[in-house]
């Protein structure tokens, strides 16, 4: 596991909403989710962007359709918090199958940081699905299912995305503490 971040006071560049922030601040603001910025994950994209992009598009599908967008935005945001560089882990582990065994690591990461619900257990663990082999539960496991493939695929071949979304530098304004 990685040290948390040297500057967690550092901004970061998030959507401009308000509804959202409200949903994640805290999480955004606890410093070892911010120290997913220093691992890549698709393409030049980091850790914290990836899971910054799945929970955004997340939140905003379930809001629409009155689903339960704070949970899908807050496990969006943690279903990859596994707090190490898959591109060399297996190297330097001799642990194989990062995308087989990441879910389980992201949970119980995730869970010794923050009070999670059955929900956000659910969309952490079966994120991978169906390359994990146990599907989802809820549906809103199941729009972080789409929107991760869908992320990682426009950010490995470098596409933009949320490009039409206001977004602002953010700071977070009080230490964050484990719940």
């Amino acid at each position: 596991m990685t040290e948390p971040v040297k500057d967690a006071a550092r901004p970061v560049r998030v959507p401009r909403d308000a509804e959202y922030l409200a949903a994640v601040e805290d999480l955004l603001a606890h410093p070892l989710v911010r120290s997913m910025e220093e691992y890549t994950q698709h393409g030049d994209t980091s850790c914290l962007r990836h899971c910054l992009n799945v929970s955004y598009l997340s939140w905003l599908y379930c809001k629409e359709r009155g689903w339960h967008a704070g949970e899908a935005a807050r496990g969006g945001l943690l279903h990859d918090l596994f707090l190490y560089d898959w591109h060399r882990h297996a190297k330097e582990t001799g642990e194989y199958f990062h995308g087989y065994t990441h879910p389980r690591r992201a949970l119980e990461n995730a869970d010794r940081l923050f009070r999670l619900t059955e929900r956000e257990k659910d969309i952490i663990l079966h994120h991978m699905w169906p390359l994990t082999v146990t599907p989802p539960h809820s549906r809103e496991a199941y729009v972080i299912v789409m929107f991760d493939k869908y992320c990682s695929l426009m950010e490995t071949f470098h596409k933009p995305l949320l490009q039409r979304v206001a977004t602002q530098e953010w700071i977070p304004s009080r230490p964050a503490q484990a719940q």
